[in-house]
Protein backbone atom coordinates (compact mmCIF):
# COMPACT_ATOMS: atom_id res chain seq x y z
CA UNK A 1 0.00 0.00 0.00
CA UNK A 2 2.75 1.88 0.73
CA UNK A 3 4.68 1.60 -2.54
CA UNK A 4 1.53 2.49 -4.51
CA UNK A 5 0.43 5.86 -2.43
CA UNK A 6 4.64 6.56 -2.86
CA UNK A 7 4.50 5.95 -7.08
CA UNK A 8 0.88 7.84 -7.22
CA UNK A 9 2.69 10.73 -5.47
CA UNK A 10 5.18 10.54 -8.12
CA UNK A 11 3.16 10.64 -10.99
CA UNK A 12 1.27 13.83 -9.53
CA UNK A 13 4.19 15.68 -8.79
CA UNK A 14 5.52 14.26 -12.74
CA UNK A 15 1.99 16.44 -13.79
CA UNK A 16 2.50 19.50 -12.31
CA UNK A 17 5.97 19.29 -13.40
CA UNK A 18 4.78 19.26 -17.09
CA UNK A 19 1.76 21.68 -15.93
CA UNK A 20 -0.78 19.03 -16.38
CA UNK A 21 -2.22 19.21 -13.19
CA UNK A 22 -5.59 19.87 -13.31
CA UNK A 23 -7.44 21.58 -10.15
CA UNK A 24 -10.78 22.08 -8.98
CA UNK A 25 -12.18 25.95 -8.25
CA UNK A 26 -14.81 26.49 -6.19
CA UNK A 27 -17.67 28.37 -6.98
CA UNK A 28 -20.95 29.93 -5.27
CA UNK A 29 -24.23 31.22 -6.71
CA UNK A 30 -26.22 30.33 -9.72
CA UNK A 31 -24.74 29.88 -13.04
CA UNK A 32 -24.61 32.81 -15.46
CA UNK A 33 -22.30 34.93 -17.50
CA UNK A 34 -21.09 36.44 -14.03
CA UNK A 35 -19.65 33.33 -11.30
CA UNK A 36 -18.20 34.38 -7.86
CA UNK A 37 -15.14 31.89 -7.59
CA UNK A 38 -13.60 31.25 -4.57
CA UNK A 39 -15.29 34.39 -3.35
CA UNK A 40 -14.40 37.02 -6.04
CA UNK A 41 -16.65 37.50 -8.95
CA UNK A 42 -15.56 37.01 -12.27
CA UNK A 43 -16.74 37.30 -15.73
CA UNK A 44 -16.94 33.58 -17.21
CA UNK A 45 -16.65 32.02 -20.54
CA UNK A 46 -15.87 28.84 -19.47
CA UNK A 47 -19.47 27.57 -19.34
CA UNK A 48 -21.49 25.07 -21.35
CA UNK A 49 -24.83 27.00 -20.44
CA UNK A 50 -24.80 28.38 -23.75
CA UNK A 51 -28.36 29.86 -23.80
CA UNK A 52 -28.17 30.86 -20.38
CA UNK A 53 -31.17 28.64 -19.36
CA UNK A 54 -29.61 27.39 -16.38
CA UNK A 55 -30.85 30.42 -13.77
CA UNK A 56 -33.99 31.02 -16.49
CA UNK A 57 -36.91 31.83 -13.66
CA UNK A 58 -39.81 28.94 -15.97
CA UNK A 59 -37.60 26.06 -15.20
CA UNK A 60 -36.76 27.34 -11.66
CA UNK A 61 -40.15 27.47 -11.30
CA UNK A 62 -40.79 24.03 -13.00
CA UNK A 63 -38.49 22.87 -10.70
CA UNK A 64 -40.29 24.02 -7.92
CA UNK A 65 -43.19 22.67 -9.07
CA UNK A 66 -41.69 19.28 -9.34
CA UNK A 67 -40.97 18.88 -5.85
CA UNK A 68 -44.17 19.76 -4.73
CA UNK A 69 -45.28 17.18 -6.78
CA UNK A 70 -42.99 14.19 -7.20
CA UNK A 71 -40.07 14.67 -3.99
CA UNK A 72 -36.13 15.10 -4.83
CA UNK A 73 -35.85 11.68 -5.66
CA UNK A 74 -36.83 8.66 -7.71
CA UNK A 75 -35.96 6.05 -5.67
CA UNK A 76 -35.16 2.47 -8.10
CA UNK A 77 -34.15 2.34 -11.36
CA UNK A 78 -36.45 2.83 -14.11
CA UNK A 79 -37.42 -0.64 -14.70
CA UNK A 80 -38.35 -1.12 -11.53
CA UNK A 81 -40.52 2.09 -10.05
CA UNK A 82 -38.54 4.96 -11.09
CA UNK A 83 -39.92 5.56 -14.59
CA UNK A 84 -42.36 8.77 -13.50
CA UNK A 85 -45.05 10.07 -16.20
CA UNK A 86 -43.24 13.09 -16.21
CA UNK A 87 -39.87 11.35 -17.60
CA UNK A 88 -42.59 9.85 -20.02
CA UNK A 89 -43.48 13.09 -20.98
CA UNK A 90 -40.30 14.13 -21.69
CA UNK A 91 -39.56 11.38 -23.23
CA UNK A 92 -42.12 11.79 -25.86
CA UNK A 93 -41.60 15.53 -26.15
CA UNK A 94 -37.94 15.01 -26.80
CA UNK A 95 -38.60 12.51 -29.26
CA UNK A 96 -40.83 14.46 -31.24
CA UNK A 97 -38.26 17.88 -30.82
CA UNK A 98 -35.94 15.94 -32.75
CA UNK A 99 -38.17 14.54 -35.45
CA UNK A 100 -37.29 10.33 -34.10
CA UNK A 101 -39.68 7.91 -33.27
CA UNK A 102 -39.03 7.07 -29.84
CA UNK A 103 -36.25 8.60 -27.46
CA UNK A 104 -34.83 7.07 -23.97
CA UNK A 105 -33.63 9.18 -21.21
CA UNK A 106 -30.91 8.51 -19.53
CA UNK A 107 -29.09 10.53 -16.30
CA UNK A 108 -25.66 11.66 -18.06
CA UNK A 109 -24.22 12.19 -22.00
CA UNK A 110 -21.28 9.94 -20.16
CA UNK A 111 -23.75 7.05 -19.12
CA UNK A 112 -25.64 7.27 -22.47
CA UNK A 113 -22.68 6.23 -24.83
CA UNK A 114 -21.08 4.00 -22.31
CA UNK A 115 -24.47 1.94 -22.26
CA UNK A 116 -25.24 2.45 -25.78
CA UNK A 117 -22.52 0.83 -27.70
CA UNK A 118 -21.82 -2.55 -25.97
CA UNK A 119 -25.57 -2.64 -26.35
CA UNK A 120 -25.48 -2.62 -30.18
CA UNK A 121 -22.05 -4.01 -30.79
CA UNK A 122 -19.71 -6.60 -29.40
CA UNK A 123 -16.93 -9.38 -30.73
CA UNK A 124 -16.63 -9.87 -34.34
CA UNK A 125 -18.32 -6.31 -35.00
CA UNK A 126 -16.53 -2.93 -35.98
CA UNK A 127 -16.64 0.95 -34.62
CA UNK A 128 -14.88 3.44 -36.43
CA UNK A 129 -14.35 6.56 -34.70
CA UNK A 130 -13.25 10.01 -35.41
CA UNK A 131 -10.15 10.86 -33.80
CA UNK A 132 -11.06 13.62 -31.41
CA UNK A 133 -14.12 11.81 -30.55
CA UNK A 134 -15.37 12.77 -26.52
CA UNK A 135 -13.70 10.10 -23.97
CA UNK A 136 -17.29 8.40 -23.18
CA UNK A 137 -17.65 7.55 -27.10
CA UNK A 138 -13.97 5.99 -26.92
CA UNK A 139 -14.83 4.18 -23.14
CA UNK A 140 -17.85 2.61 -24.80
CA UNK A 141 -16.09 1.69 -27.65
CA UNK A 142 -13.36 -0.35 -25.25
CA UNK A 143 -16.05 -1.81 -22.66
CA UNK A 144 -17.85 -2.99 -25.97
CA UNK A 145 -15.15 -5.43 -27.07
CA UNK A 146 -16.09 -4.94 -30.72
CA UNK A 147 -13.47 -3.97 -32.68
CA UNK A 148 -11.64 -0.46 -32.47
CA UNK A 149 -10.46 1.17 -36.17
CA UNK A 150 -9.81 5.26 -35.32
CA UNK A 151 -9.93 7.44 -38.47
CA UNK A 152 -8.48 10.52 -38.77
CA UNK A 153 -10.69 13.83 -37.60
CA UNK A 154 -13.26 14.45 -40.59
CA UNK A 155 -11.47 12.64 -43.25
CA UNK A 156 -14.36 10.76 -45.06
CA UNK A 157 -12.24 9.28 -47.67
CA UNK A 158 -10.24 7.22 -44.76
CA UNK A 159 -13.46 6.22 -43.18
CA UNK A 160 -14.42 5.10 -47.09
CA UNK A 161 -11.50 2.88 -47.50
CA UNK A 162 -12.10 1.28 -44.12
CA UNK A 163 -15.80 0.77 -44.25
CA UNK A 164 -15.51 -0.73 -48.08
CA UNK A 165 -12.55 -3.11 -46.97
CA UNK A 166 -14.54 -4.13 -43.69
CA UNK A 167 -17.29 -7.79 -43.64
CA UNK A 168 -18.36 -7.55 -39.81
CA UNK A 169 -21.90 -8.03 -39.39
CA UNK A 170 -22.83 -4.36 -37.86
CA UNK A 171 -20.68 -1.91 -38.59
CA UNK A 172 -20.91 1.17 -36.21
CA UNK A 173 -19.72 4.83 -36.67
CA UNK A 174 -19.02 6.78 -33.55
CA UNK A 175 -19.20 10.89 -33.98
CA UNK A 176 -19.29 13.88 -32.16
CA UNK A 177 -21.52 16.05 -33.65
CA UNK A 178 -19.66 19.30 -32.20
CA UNK A 179 -16.64 18.11 -31.15
CA UNK A 180 -15.94 20.10 -27.24
CA UNK A 181 -12.36 20.77 -27.56
CA UNK A 182 -12.26 22.91 -31.05
CA UNK A 183 -15.83 23.41 -31.92
CA UNK A 184 -16.38 22.12 -35.55
CA UNK A 185 -19.13 20.44 -36.88
CA UNK A 186 -18.75 17.13 -38.25
CA UNK A 187 -19.36 16.42 -41.90
CA UNK A 188 -22.89 14.91 -41.67
CA UNK A 189 -24.20 14.23 -44.57
CA UNK A 190 -20.93 12.61 -45.64
CA UNK A 191 -21.63 10.26 -42.38
CA UNK A 192 -24.76 9.31 -43.25
CA UNK A 193 -24.15 8.59 -46.81
CA UNK A 194 -22.12 6.49 -45.95
CA UNK A 195 -23.56 4.60 -43.63
CA UNK A 196 -26.47 4.41 -45.80
CA UNK A 197 -23.83 3.13 -49.12
CA UNK A 198 -21.61 0.15 -46.75
CA UNK A 199 -24.59 -0.78 -44.55
CA UNK A 200 -23.79 0.85 -41.32
CA UNK A 201 -25.02 2.60 -38.51
CA UNK A 202 -24.30 6.37 -36.87
CA UNK A 203 -24.12 7.18 -33.11
CA UNK A 204 -24.07 10.84 -33.51
CA UNK A 205 -23.24 12.71 -30.12
CA UNK A 206 -24.61 16.06 -30.24
CA UNK A 207 -23.76 17.24 -27.03
CA UNK A 208 -23.00 20.39 -27.90
CA UNK A 209 -25.60 20.96 -30.45
CA UNK A 210 -28.42 20.17 -29.62
CA UNK A 211 -30.34 23.36 -28.51
CA UNK A 212 -27.92 25.60 -30.25
CA UNK A 213 -28.07 24.43 -33.68
CA UNK A 214 -30.70 23.75 -36.35
CA UNK A 215 -34.01 25.21 -36.23
CA UNK A 216 -35.48 26.61 -32.73
CA UNK A 217 -32.08 24.60 -31.77
CA UNK A 218 -33.30 21.12 -32.73
CA UNK A 219 -29.70 19.99 -33.61
CA UNK A 220 -27.01 19.42 -35.75
CA UNK A 221 -28.95 16.96 -37.83
CA UNK A 222 -31.54 19.49 -38.41
CA UNK A 223 -28.91 21.92 -38.81
CA UNK A 224 -27.89 20.02 -42.80
CA UNK A 225 -31.83 18.84 -42.52
CA UNK A 226 -30.90 15.12 -42.60
CA UNK A 227 -33.18 12.60 -41.22
CA UNK A 228 -32.16 8.62 -41.48
CA UNK A 229 -33.04 5.36 -39.97
CA UNK A 230 -29.02 4.40 -39.73
CA UNK A 231 -28.99 7.40 -37.26
CA UNK A 232 -28.92 7.07 -32.98
CA UNK A 233 -28.87 10.64 -32.06
CA UNK A 234 -27.82 11.40 -28.07
CA UNK A 235 -28.16 14.77 -27.15
CA UNK A 236 -27.49 16.00 -23.93
CA UNK A 237 -29.67 18.50 -21.34
CA UNK A 238 -26.94 19.84 -19.01
CA UNK A 239 -25.13 22.29 -21.82
CA UNK A 240 -27.59 24.54 -23.74
CA UNK A 241 -31.18 22.89 -22.55
CA UNK A 242 -30.20 24.30 -18.97
CA UNK A 243 -30.40 21.02 -16.41
CA UNK A 244 -28.95 17.78 -16.57
CA UNK A 245 -29.34 13.98 -18.26
CA UNK A 246 -29.07 12.81 -21.74
CA UNK A 247 -31.57 10.98 -23.96
CA UNK A 248 -30.87 8.82 -27.35
CA UNK A 249 -33.76 8.92 -30.24
CA UNK A 250 -34.12 6.80 -33.17
CA UNK A 251 -35.50 3.83 -34.54
CA UNK A 252 -38.19 2.54 -31.74
CA UNK A 253 -37.27 -0.91 -32.31
CA UNK A 254 -33.19 0.17 -31.09
CA UNK A 255 -34.90 2.40 -28.24
CA UNK A 256 -36.63 -0.68 -27.01
CA UNK A 257 -33.43 -2.53 -27.32
CA UNK A 258 -31.96 -0.20 -25.30
CA UNK A 259 -34.72 -0.03 -22.47
CA UNK A 260 -33.81 -3.80 -22.53
CA UNK A 261 -30.03 -3.98 -22.65
CA UNK A 262 -28.34 -0.61 -22.18
CA UNK A 263 -26.65 -1.97 -18.54
CA UNK A 264 -26.22 2.24 -17.88
CA UNK A 265 -29.98 2.53 -17.88
CA UNK A 266 -31.15 -0.89 -16.69
CA UNK A 267 -28.94 -0.64 -13.50
CA UNK A 268 -29.48 2.67 -12.13
CA UNK A 269 -31.28 4.69 -10.57
CA UNK A 270 -33.36 7.06 -12.62
CA UNK A 271 -32.97 10.59 -12.45
CA UNK A 272 -35.45 12.72 -9.90
CA UNK A 273 -38.46 14.06 -11.47
CA UNK A 274 -38.31 17.45 -10.90
CA UNK A 275 -35.28 17.53 -13.95
CA UNK A 276 -37.88 16.18 -16.21
CA UNK A 277 -40.19 18.69 -15.39
CA UNK A 278 -38.08 21.92 -15.48
CA UNK A 279 -36.69 19.93 -19.32
CA UNK A 280 -39.97 19.99 -20.58
CA UNK A 281 -40.18 23.76 -19.62
CA UNK A 282 -36.72 24.27 -21.41
CA UNK A 283 -38.59 22.14 -24.62
CA UNK A 284 -41.68 25.24 -24.41
CA UNK A 285 -38.94 27.66 -24.45
CA UNK A 286 -37.12 26.64 -27.72
CA UNK A 287 -40.29 25.89 -29.57
CA UNK A 288 -41.20 29.45 -29.08
CA UNK A 289 -38.78 31.91 -29.18
CA UNK A 290 -35.40 32.01 -31.33
CA UNK A 291 -33.82 34.43 -29.81
CA UNK A 292 -31.30 33.30 -27.45
CA UNK A 293 -29.96 31.24 -30.73
CA UNK A 294 -29.43 34.89 -33.05
CA UNK A 295 -27.69 36.27 -30.21
CA UNK A 296 -25.73 33.88 -29.44
CA UNK A 297 -24.31 33.60 -33.29
CA UNK A 298 -23.82 37.55 -33.21
CA UNK A 299 -21.68 36.89 -30.51
CA UNK A 300 -19.48 34.13 -32.37
CA UNK A 301 -18.93 36.60 -34.83
CA UNK A 302 -18.20 39.41 -32.92
CA UNK A 303 -15.21 37.52 -31.20
CA UNK A 304 -13.98 36.03 -33.95
CA UNK A 305 -13.77 39.36 -35.83
CA UNK A 306 -12.05 40.87 -32.61
CA UNK A 307 -9.46 38.36 -32.48
CA UNK A 308 -8.96 37.83 -36.04
CA UNK A 309 -5.60 39.74 -35.73
CA UNK A 310 -4.26 37.89 -32.52
CA UNK A 311 -0.91 35.95 -32.71
CA UNK A 312 -2.45 32.73 -31.70
CA UNK A 313 -4.94 30.64 -33.55
CA UNK A 314 -8.60 31.21 -33.47
CA UNK A 315 -9.91 28.00 -34.83
CA UNK A 316 -12.49 27.85 -37.50
CA UNK A 317 -16.21 27.59 -35.62
CA UNK A 318 -19.65 28.03 -36.28
CA UNK A 319 -20.80 27.38 -32.55
CA UNK A 320 -20.52 28.57 -29.48
CA UNK A 321 -17.30 26.53 -28.44
CA UNK A 322 -14.13 29.04 -29.37
CA UNK A 323 -10.76 27.81 -29.09
CA UNK A 324 -7.57 29.79 -29.09
CA UNK A 325 -4.62 27.52 -29.61
CA UNK A 326 -1.77 29.06 -27.96
CA UNK A 327 0.30 25.53 -27.80
CA UNK A 328 2.69 25.70 -24.80
CA UNK A 329 0.70 24.23 -21.57
CA UNK A 330 2.25 27.06 -19.49
CA UNK A 331 1.36 29.72 -21.70
CA UNK A 332 -2.21 28.50 -21.34
CA UNK A 333 -1.91 28.33 -17.55
CA UNK A 334 -0.24 31.89 -17.85
CA UNK A 335 -2.77 33.40 -20.06
CA UNK A 336 -5.66 31.96 -17.65
CA UNK A 337 -4.21 33.27 -14.75
CA UNK A 338 -3.61 36.87 -16.32
CA UNK A 339 -7.29 36.70 -17.25
CA UNK A 340 -7.96 35.36 -13.56
CA UNK A 341 -6.28 38.70 -12.32
CA UNK A 342 -8.69 40.91 -14.74
CA UNK A 343 -11.83 39.38 -13.16
CA UNK A 344 -12.33 36.82 -16.27
CA UNK A 345 -12.42 33.29 -15.88
CA UNK A 346 -11.83 31.03 -19.05
CA UNK A 347 -10.03 27.71 -18.76
CA UNK A 348 -7.14 26.18 -20.28
CA UNK A 349 -7.06 23.14 -21.62
CA UNK A 350 -4.15 21.00 -22.31
CA UNK A 351 -3.27 17.26 -22.98
CA UNK A 352 -4.71 14.80 -22.56
CA UNK A 353 -8.05 16.71 -22.96
CA UNK A 354 -5.98 17.94 -26.55
CA UNK A 355 -3.20 16.71 -28.45
CA UNK A 356 0.18 17.80 -27.32
CA UNK A 357 1.33 20.78 -28.12
CA UNK A 358 -1.85 22.41 -28.88
CA UNK A 359 -3.01 23.37 -25.64
CA UNK A 360 -5.43 26.44 -25.34
CA UNK A 361 -7.76 28.89 -24.34
CA UNK A 362 -11.67 27.24 -24.71
CA UNK A 363 -13.43 30.42 -24.52
CA UNK A 364 -17.26 29.21 -24.06
CA UNK A 365 -19.56 32.03 -25.28
CA UNK A 366 -23.79 32.12 -23.85
CA UNK A 367 -26.89 34.05 -25.02
CA UNK A 368 -26.65 35.50 -21.73
CA UNK A 369 -23.26 37.34 -22.47
CA UNK A 370 -23.65 40.87 -23.61
CA UNK A 371 -22.05 42.46 -26.65
CA UNK A 372 -19.91 44.43 -23.92
CA UNK A 373 -18.75 41.90 -22.18
CA UNK A 374 -17.08 39.83 -25.12
CA UNK A 375 -15.62 43.08 -25.82
CA UNK A 376 -13.91 43.15 -22.45
CA UNK A 377 -12.70 39.44 -23.52
CA UNK A 378 -11.56 40.97 -26.55
CA UNK A 379 -9.49 43.97 -25.28
CA UNK A 380 -8.22 42.25 -22.28
CA UNK A 381 -6.65 39.25 -24.91
CA UNK A 382 -5.36 41.77 -27.29
CA UNK A 383 -3.26 43.52 -24.09
CA UNK A 384 -1.95 40.22 -23.18
CA UNK A 385 -0.90 39.44 -26.95
CA UNK A 386 1.42 42.22 -26.79
CA UNK A 387 2.87 41.06 -23.41
CA UNK A 388 3.24 37.54 -24.61
CA UNK A 389 3.99 37.77 -28.44
CA UNK A 390 4.84 41.26 -29.15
Amino acid sequence: MGNLIDEIGAQLQQLQAQNLLRERRIVDGPQGPFLSVEGVPHLAFCSNDYLGLANHPTLIAAAHQGVDSFGVGASASALISGHSRVVEDLEVALAAFVGMPRALHFSSGYMANMGVIPALVGQGDTLFSDRLNHACLIDGARLSKAEFRVYAHGDMAQLERRLAKNSSPRKLILSDAVFSMDGDIAPLPELVALCERYDAWLLLDDAHGFGVLGPQGRGSLAHFGLASPRVLYMGTLGKAAGVSGAFVAGDATLVEWLVQRARTYVFTTASPPLLAGALLATLALLQTDDTRQRHLRGLIKQLQLGLADLPWRLLPSETAIQALVVGDNKLALDLMRELRDQGIWVPAIRPPTVPKNTARLRISLSAAHTTEQVARLIATLKILAEKYAG
